[in-house]
């Protein structure tokens, strides 16, 4: 199989247009930026959090618990 040529990829791209308009595809693409963008605020947010839960279980470790005798 060979890769298709400019002239193949116009043709789907004005049946995809014709299909779905342009009103429809531009709101999905909006809808996919909005999705990516939580995303990477997601992952943002994880790696936040993770150095403070290190942190906290290096400063309780280091500590020994004193017992009373």
């Amino acid at each position: 199989m060979h890769a298709p040529g400019i002239w193949g990829i116009l043709v789907v791209a004005v049946v995809v247009i014709l299909l779905f308009g342009r009103g429809k595809i531009s709101g999905m693409m909006g809808e996919v930026a909005s999705g990516i963008k939580a995303f990477q605020k997601g992952m943002k947010d994880d790696d936040d959090d993770k150095p403070a839960e290190r942190v906290a279980t290096t400063t309780e470790t280091a500590q020994p618990e004193k017992k009373d005798v």
